[in-house]
């Protein structure tokens, strides 16, 4: 028997806009009844907060199989839905490597029961390795709408071409959704031996740096190869001024791109890294202070698509490596709303398009994720307070690694509620799962 659960006094935000209403979300995933006054079996306080659908993470890292030690799926959807998100869509880079229908289902059954609705990217390549395409037809019929070798790019531009002729060939196999091949630009020739952006920083701090234009130069490669097949290509976590206007340039002309960007990547920048520690280290690296003002521009006027976290846990042991040694990546899911909210001069609607329902619609989720609040839709939402300030600690997050390079910093706007699929599963900032 469907139960039904009323949140009350909070104010709508999704695609349609803002207003105040109370939504009827039942046990089968359904919103019953969005108005006012409504009556339900039992009431959510959303007073002073937002309602919205789910936040959805284009970009996380999960590590199982393979670093169960550094995070789990279990462990990574409790964090992100504390987050605040319904869905993340996990990448490939795994051990082995998510390039096979069956390891694309053993994810998708590891995500089952979990707090969040756990998706899988699927390699381009063998093993990542960039040499072979992957078998991404069986792939697509498991499930998968994106493709990437994320941690490395796909170094050879015939090969590049190739995926995305391939990929546009197979929506027939996906109901007509387009099969995204996403990209994490990085030519290794020129980055290979960085650990840093190469700058001024890098200089003084005497730490071998990665120049802006290792990501740049393939950014302008794989624009040219979607003109040239027609196929999308989805940029991930676009760092440097370089990369933003090309990519402004691409849109303007009608190309199929779209893109993302971090958090870290217009919140802190290479100077971070002028204590050695290993947090600060991420791929691509932390830039200027005029690459993070280019980042924060792209994000407003619609340059860059999506806020993605690049979640990417890892050990104590391992980051407290040397720089040179140390694994790059950051924890990401739980700090990302207020984050976003704290350091971005935008209203809090393009805020939540950017990491709800223009995400959803690039990973192939929507409606289910991200789509508007009405009668009939579905009960992935999220209640945020806008206002509220915290602490972040790295201790206090559900990941079972603690690299968060925000660590006693002082935010503001929290989530009290998530439900998935119609059931509460954070309630007042814990996790029920």
């Amino acid at each position: 028997m469907t139960s039904t659960t009323a949140i009350r006094g909070g104010t709508v935000i999704d695609s349609a806009g803002s207003r105040r209403a109370d939504v009827v979300v039942g046990s089968d995933g359904s919103i019953i009844e969005v108005g006012a006054d409504l009556k339900a079996d039992s009431s959510i306080d959303a007073t002073g907060c937002v309602v919205t659908p789910g936040l959805v993470d284009l970009h996380v890292h999960l590590r199982e199989p393979g670093r169960e030690e550094a995070e789990t799926i279990e462990t990574g959807a409790r964090g992100a839905a504390l987050g605040g998100f319904t869905a993340i869509l996990a990448m490939p880079n795994t051990t082995p490597a998510v390039d096979t229908a069956a390891m694309v289902n053993e994810i998708r059954h590891l995500g089952r029961g979990t707090a969040c609705d756990v998706h899988t990217s699927g390699a381009i390549t063998v093993g990542r390795r960039g040499e072979a395409l992957s078998p991404m037809a069986e792939m697509v019929r498991a499930g998968v709408r994106v493709f990437t070798d994320d941690g490395t790019g796909v170094q050879d531009p015939q090969l590049m071409r190739t995926a995305l002729e391939y990929a546009g060939s197979l929506t027939h196999l996906s109901g007509g959704r387009a099969i995204v091949l996403a990209q994490h630009c990085e030519v290794s020739a020129l980055s290979g031996g960085g650990f840093m952006h190469e700058g001024s920083w890098s200089s003084s701090l005497g730490i071998p740096g990665q120049p802006a234009e290792a990501e740049e130069l393939m950014v302008m490669r794989d624009i040219a190869l979607s003109k040239l097949t027609g196929v999308r290509v989805h940029f991930q976590h676009m760092s440097t001024a370089g990369s933003v206007e090309m990519i402004r340039a691409a849109k303007a002309a009608g190309l199929p791109v779209t893109a993302e960007a971090t958090t870290h990547h217009f919140t802190l920048t290479d100077e971070s890294c002028n204590t050695y520690d290993p947090v600060f280290k991420v791929h691509p690296p932390l830039r200027t202070d005029l690459d993070v003002a280019a980042v924060k521009e792209g994000l407003a006027d619609g340059t860059i698509d999506a806020i993605a976290t690049d979640h990417a846990p890892h050990t104590p042991e391992d980051k407290e490596l040397t720089f040179a040694e140390a694994p790059p990546g950051m924890l990401g899911l739980e700090t990302a709303f207020a984050l976003a909210n704290s350091e971005l001069d935008l209203p809090i609607e393009v805020i939540l398009a950017l990491m709800s329902w223009r995400p959803a619609a690039i990973a192939g989720l929507d409606p289910a994720h991200g789509g508007p609040i009405v009668a009939g839709g579905a009960a992935n939402i999220t209640v945020i307070d806008p206002e509220i300030r915290w602490t972040i600690s790295g201790a206090a997050m559900a990941s079972r690694s603690n690299n968060t390079p925000y660590e006693g910093r002082t935010v503001r706007g929290r989530v009290r509620h998530t439900i998935l699929a119609g059931r509460p599963v954070v309630v007042d900032g814990e996790a029920l799962l």
